[in-house]
């Protein structure tokens, strides 16, 4: 995601995509400033779709600052959102929210705090037996078992004993003796049980204990992500997607970026055949795409592989709309499948000045051009109307680049496009 600053990525796999919950550093902090959380998705790991912001502090009527690191998961037909929040006394809690669909908008589940013990970092776990754990902290580590409902929990808060054997051995500071910091994932495979960690202070690097059971006991692993970037936190999350197994963190790669104004990033990985993680490093080349994409259905504009110089923001349509866009601006869509041909090129816009135009190149912003669409004004930045024009040399598989041009200013907003097919792609 390269036009909003993101942090703590929490993905989640539900229905053919992987949807990913992340926090929201604001531009130009210089400490944690992050007031919502954002949502987005995507079917081959290379296009994500920006779904927005379906739930921030104003969701909490008891929440006075602090979004932080929080993870989703699906039961019972819905969607469970456990957060950090610092309360309006100052004091942390986890809060809850509740939603039918992966992309919200959420709710607060029960009006209240569902853990308040000062602690941060929440991730939930559904183990085999249908019994749920939510883990967290910083700087202890504790587990309640939830209860079926999932906005409730049974018994009281149980501490993890930190030991050296369990989480690794801290030099340098009494008061923490173990490698564990904070930003938990619990996961199990193949019948073990995974804790993965964000280590030591700071910088942290990520590490991870096992275990045969979903309490303990705990037993450290290693390193996996060595301390990297440019940004002194990380945060993982990570899943199984189409046969392959992906590492969520974050750094602090775009430009303005750092320590409190990270991005999330995604490497793909294969678990040794004894079933531990190998080292993983930070890179810049991302993820092997696992589908193609179909440029024959309705796309969202705001699905990309690389933007420059665009924003997105919610329209008036529903969903959400790319805009702010200026000359040159372009958007990159990668390995989109046009078979054996693409006849004509249709988008849905809208113009409060004289619009532009909508150049398709392959490959990339120079590559040959197979369309350029012309987009007048529309009388309005959130008033749509629908333009097409005709598209020739499209065949094969090729990365697409939408690149924008016309005047000075801001040009037009753009909300979905969708390529025809020639008759002989049928």
């Amino acid at each position: 995601m390269q036009n909003v600053y993101t942090a703590d990525p929490a993905p989640l796999v539900y229905n053919g995509r992987v949807y990913l919950y992340t926090g929201h550093d604001e531009d130009g902090s210089t400490t944690f400033r992050m007031r919502d959380w954002r949502v987005w998705s995507s079917s081959d790991m290379v296009n994500w779709t920006d779904h927005g912001s379906p739930m921030s502090l104003a969701t909490f009527s008891w929440a006075g600052s602090d979004a932080w690191a929080g993870q989703t998961i699906y039961r019972n037909g819905k969607f469970y959102w456990y957060v950090p929040v610092r309360m309006k006394n100052g004091s942390q809690a986890i809060g809850v929210g509740v939603s039918d669909s992966p992309t919200g908008p959420f709710r607060d589940a029960i009006g209240a705090p569902l853990i308040q013990n000062s602690e941060i970092d929440p991730t939930v776990f559904i183990d085999d037996n249908g019994q749920a754990y939510l883990y967290y902290g910083n700087p202890r580590l504790w587990y309640v078992r939830l209860n079926a409902d999932m906005v409730s929990y049974s018994g009281s808060p149980t501490q993890i004993p930190l030991t050296t054997a369990g989480f690794g051995t801290r030099t340098g500071d009494a008061n923490r003796p173990t490698l564990y910091e904070e930003g938990p994932w619990v996961y199990k495979r193949n019948g073990l049980y995974y804790m993965v960690f964000a280590a030591k202070c700071c910088s942290e690097f990520i590490a991870y204990s096992t275990a045969p059971g979903p309490t303990g006991p705990w037993t450290y692993r290693g390193t996996i992500m060595p301390t990297q970037g440019s940004s002194f936190t990380n945060h993982v999350g990570i899943v199984d997607f189409n046969g392959g197994s992906y590492f969520f963190y974050h750094n602090g790669a775009l430009p303005g970026g750092g320590g409190y104004t990270r991005s999330v990033a995604v490497e793909k990985f294969s678990y040794n055949p004894d079933g531990t993680i190998p080292t993983i490093n930070m890179t810049t080349a991302g993820v092997p795409q696992a589908s193609t994409l179909n440029p024959y259905v309705r796309q969202e504009a705001e699905t990309i592989a690389w933007g420059s110089g665009i924003e997105t923001e919610p329209s008036s349509e529903g969903g959400m709309n790319i805009g702010w866009i200026e000359n040159g601006d372009y958007t990159k869509v990668k390995g989109v499948a046009f078979g054996t041909g693409a006849a004509s090129f249709t988008a849905r816009v809208a113009s409060a000045t004289s619009g532009g135009r909508i150049e398709l190149h392959l490959d990339s912003t120079t590559g040959p051009t197979v369309g350029t669409c012309t987009v007048p004004g529309t009388g309005g930045w959130q008033t749509w109307s629908t333009i097409s024009c005709p598209v020739t040399g499209a065949t094969g598989t090729h990365d697409l680049y939408l690149r924008f041009t016309g005047g000075s200013g801001f040009l037009f907003n753009m909300n979905w496009w969708q390529f025809t097919p020639t008759r002989s792609a049928f």
